[in-house]
């Protein structure tokens, strides 16, 4: 797009924005009152509820309401293949609850008893596994045009499948009796198929329902599929638009993939969910790394869009704006989760905003109609690959506000200090490691007798697949966040193994007597006043090791969680009273427990106001809705030892 089309159309959107904002109030005025419509409860990815029954002074009182076990646990096990953690976000849409199983079944429950009304089973597991395993199915999207209310859901299988609301059968106006194959449309005819597949729900943005996909990323073979983004029309599946995430020959970037790499590249996908603004008619896609994730000898250039904040117009498809978070990947820092859209007033300015936290511990805030930044990012010098065939990009963009939420990069002062011993053994074990800025490049096993490059956070900490809640009432973002460092090397698969001269194989990172090498706290909350871009509070979330043997004589207090087994689980949910999140028993209590424990926070500070201990251990987004004048509380949870169930927490029935 030109920068004078791009002009044209921005103009023009605000030209149509009251005439839009009519059309969302007839809209909404079908949904009732403490409903939870999107994943992030409503399509700013806000995972806000109104609602205020349940508070600090009440919270320890919750109790579980009801629990329902998922259709998954009836289905033949010989006909399943492993989907692990259960962590799908039910939806409540006019006094019922839809929801989605781990291998892509759709319910629709009571939600104030969790009665079935009916179950959908797509038979997505009879189409066979993807690559990657276990994979889950983490949500549903609802839709209506005023007239229809459907629910959509990108299944394992590789089908968009539309639902009638009030039948739980197929839509028979939607593609081949409402299912759409989504093993088309990707413009490109050679790759792995079995390397694609879909967790994430899609997004509805007017009359378009708009698919992103998850790609295997550790793949020996240079076959993935690319991570173009497809649109269909949400009434007859027709196929409407694709968005190239790898730009093709005519297109703009397409010089940033060089060596005609554009051809071959994979991933570069939308695996997590995205936001839209309804009234705009924009949508926000979150693109990940491209292949391979460590050693992009074969990609050289900047790979424009991977790692990018893209801003299109859901009807058409066009860019409007973007904004690449890292160039030139090597570090897998996929931006994992979806924006949040927010309106603010900096420096006496309205701006109509999107904040996108990253993996990387930095928050980027923008413009969400121009995509101009609130506050300066500015590109710096990092250091150059050492690796051969590698070209690591000579810059990387540092948001200047607001500070990172995260540490970002290592040097000596960042390690552990708790005595003078561990503060010695601490140095001699950093010996083995590259430290340095954030964007310091893996390097090759063993080079300089260095074991790897200690990578803060690491590729599965900053912010992940939860993303940052926020109040829409305060412009306060919530940012839960783990440090989760990681050593990256790279090392030479054997002959005839792999596509590629070099593959990732990771570190061990531990610091003295298993305790960790870097400094606490290594999971946090922040909160962040987007109206200033000030830090409001950050605390660490999690004990931690505070009864470690060597420090639990110094009374250390909460140090947060320390890199636990799970990955990208739980996040926040926000209320008019109370922030709520949870941990993990195990790793608050013992390590026999199999629980977890829901936290309730006071939004203001960060003070704990009250635990719940949770026999089952959660795993999904919490969400939050009203029937009857009661809140609920809901959270997916088990799956490891084929016991997903939906837990729903509420106060005593007076």
């Amino acid at each position: 797009m030109t920068q004078l089309v791009k002009t044209f159309f921005i103009c023009s959107l605000l030209t149509v924005l009251s005439g839009c904002a009519e059309q969302s109030n007839e809209e909404q005025q079908v949904v009732g009152t403490g409903d939870w419509l999107h994943h992030g409860g409503d399509h700013s990815s806000a995972k806000y509820a109104d609602l205020d029954q349940i508070d600090g002074s009440n919270f320890e009182q919750l109790q579980v309401a009801w629990r329902w076990q998922s259709a998954d646990n009836r289905i033949p096990e010989e006909l399943l293949y492993p989907t692990g953690d259960y962590r799908a976000t039910p939806l409540v849409v006019n006094g019922i609850m839809y929801t989605a199983t781990n291998h892509s079944q759709v319910v629709a429950l009571d939600p104030a008893s969790g009665e079935e009304l009916w179950v959908f089973d797509p038979e997505s597991y009879k189409l066979g596994p993807p690559n990657f395993s276990p994979i889950q199915t983490r949500g549903i999207e609802y839709w209506t045009d005023g007239e229809v209310e459907r629910i959509f859901i990108a299944t394992l299988g590789k089908q968009l499948v539309s639902i009638d609301i009030h039948t739980g059968q197929p839509d028979p106006d939607f593609g081949d009796n409402g299912f759409v194959d989504l093993t088309q449309n990707l413009g490109r005819l050679e790759f792995e198929m079995r390397n694609i597949t879909h967790g994430a729900p899609p997004i509805a943005v007017g009359n378009t329902v708009i698919v992103g996909s998850k790609v295997f990323d550790y793949i020996m073979s240079n076959r993935s599929p690319p991570g173009h983004v497809r649109a269909y029309n949400a009434r007859t599946g027709e196929f409407k638009w694709r968005f190239n995430t790898i730009p093709q020959p005519g297109e703009e970037f397409n010089e940033t993939w060089e060596d005609n790499s554009w051809q071959s590249a994979g991933n570069t996908n939308v695996w997590s969910y995205m936001a839209a603004d309804d009234e705009l008619g924009l949508v926000y896609l979150p693109t990940s790394t491209p292949t391979n994730d460590y050693w992009g000898g074969r990609r050289l250039g900047e790979n424009v869009f991977a790692e990018s904040i893209v801003c299109l117009d859901a009807e058409t498809g066009e860019r409007v704006w973007h904004f690449q978070t890292v160039h030139h990947g090597l570090w897998d820092y996929d931006i994992a989760s979806a924006p949040n859209l927010i309106d603010i007033v900096v420096d006496g300015e309205p701006i109509k905003a999107i904040a996108q936290v990253s993996k990387t511990g930095f928050t980027y805030v923008f413009n969400r109609v121009t995509g101009e930044p609130v506050w300066p990012i500015e590109e710096r010098p990092v250091p150059a690959s050492t690796v051969p065939g590698e070209r690591a990009n000579p810059t990387q963009p540092f948001p200047t506000w607001p500070l990172p939420f995260e540490q970002i990069g290592i040097t000596l002062d960042d390690l552990i200090d708790f005595t003078p011993e561990l503060r010695e053994e601490a140095l001699e074990i950093s010996n083995n490691f590259v430290l340095g800025n954030i964007f310091t490049p893996p390097i090759v096993r063993g080079q300089d007798g260095k074991s790897s490059t200690y990578v803060v956070p690491g590729a599965a900490g900053g912010a992940n697949f939860p993303g940052a809640s926020m109040d829409p009432q305060t412009q306060t973002l919530y940012i839960p966040s783990e440090t989760r460092p990681i050593g990256m090397a790279l090392v030479a698969p054997p002959d005839g193994t792999s596509d590629w001269p070099y593959v990732i194989q990771y570190g061990d990172t531990s610091g003295p007597r298993g305790l960790p090498l870097i400094k606490p706290p290594y999971r946090r909350i922040t909160a962040i006043d987007l109206n200033t871009g000030e830090h409001i509070w950050q605390i660490p979330f999690g004990k931690g090791p505070t009864d470690h043997p060597a420090i639990t004589h110094l009374n250390l207090g909460p140090l947060g969680t320390m890199f636990n087994d799970v990955v990208a689980e739980g996040g926040i949910l926000i209320t008019k009273t109370v922030l709520i999140s949870y941990l993990a028993a195990k790793d608050e209590i013992g390590p026999e427990e199999t629980g977890s424990v829901l936290v309730a926070h006071d939004k203001a500070t960060g003070v704990i106001l009250g635990e719940v201990m949770v026999d089952q251990r959660l795993h999904g987004p919490i969400m939050s809705y009203l029937i009857d004048d009661r809140q609920y509380i809901a959270i997916a949870g088990g799956g490891r030892a084929n016991d997903s169930e939906l837990l729903v927490f509420a106060l005593p029935d007076s």
